[in-house]
């Protein structure tokens, strides 16, 4: 179902465009498809639904899971999507018609965080587990398995735009950035005094920005292991974070029930948006950097970005 962001028919502080509604329980995570027609997230409810981006109506939900959908992207093509749950599962599926392409088995615990590879041919995953894997999309094999050096969970990664690093924050508040193919540690960036969250490549491959319970924000310089500057301006644990294809603007979702818009260059607040009634759970840009889809109990909303 959707409700349209109308004048009269809403609170007045929302500021989203559209509200989407279909899940049962919480939402975990969302995804924009590379053409940014469809909107996929996944949920305690142990469903994913593919939405139509622009008119927010359900094109197909997708059950199967045994536990909550905790992460999900889709692929380069636009034409799979990959999808990871609390018991420690890894599925890829047929983004047009959910048929199970690949099961992908190795992990142990909740899977944290997924992605798939700029060029497509591999899929990272992090997890509870304390390891960050690396997979071949084509066949499901694992390719490579990162031990975290700890006991603390993988939370969250991403690959950088050419596809040769990767970048993985966790339980023990660090950064680190590896190396794709060998499995090396890179840079390990230390700043955070609470576990990291959620963090973002620049799409010049140049930054990071990393989220924490902390409740703030990094942004690092990854050529030099260097920290830029520090985004402060939530209230409570920042849970999700994205950077705008363009490079311009970054998007922060909290707890503290509200998403904030930052200028990628200077660091400085540029809004605040206000709808959710609940912990924002997950963000993320359209491919034209036009608008911001994030995740909430029950609901996602998309934002026109001003």
């Amino acid at each position: 179902m959707i409700e349209l962001a109308v004048a009269g028919e809403r609170d007045a502080r929302d500021q989203s465009l559209l509200t989407l509604r279909g899940h049962q329980q919480w939402v975990r995570c969302v995804a924009f498809s590379p053409d940014g027609k469809r909107i996929v997230s996944g949920g305690d409810d142990k469903t994913l639904i593919v939405w139509d981006a622009s008119r927010g109506e359900a094109l197909m939900t997708l059950h199967g899971s045994n536990s909550a959908v905790t992460a999900v992207d889709f692929s380069p093509d636009g034409k799979r999507i990959v999808s990871g749950n609390w018991d420690g599962e890894l599925k890829v599926q047929d983004a047009d018609n959910g048929k199970e392409l690949l099961a992908l088995a190795g992990h142990a615990e909740t899977i944290t965080s997924v992605a798939f590879s700029p060029g497509g041919e591999l899929i990272a995953s992090g997890s509870a587990d304390d390891t960050l894997k690396i997979w071949y999309a084509n066949d499901g094999d694992e390719r490579l398995t990162i031990e975290q050096g700890s006991e603390y969970d993988v939370i969250a990664i991403a690959f950088s735009p050419d596809g040769k690093r990767i970048v993985a924050g966790d339980g023990e508040n660090q950064v680190t950035v590896w190396d794709v193919y060998g499995g090396e540690t890179l840079m390990t960036l230390l700043g955070h005094s609470e576990a990291v969250t959620c963090l973002a490549f620049s799409p010049d491959g140049k930054r990071v920005v990393s989220g924490s319970w902390d409740d703030t924000l990094i942004v690092w310089d990854v050529l030099r292991g260097e920290k830029l500057f520090t985004l402060g301006g939530h209230s409570a644990d920042i849970t999700c974070v994205a950077f705008s294809p363009n490079g311009r603007w970054i998007v922060s979702g909290s707890e503290d029930d509200t998403l904030r818009l930052w200028d990628a260059q200077l660091g400085k607040e540029l809004k605040v948006l206000r709808g959710h009634t609940d912990d924002v759970t997950c963000v993320a840009f359209s491919p034209d950097s036009q608008r911001i889809v994030s995740g909430s109990r029950l609901t996602l909303k998309v934002w026109q970005v001003q």
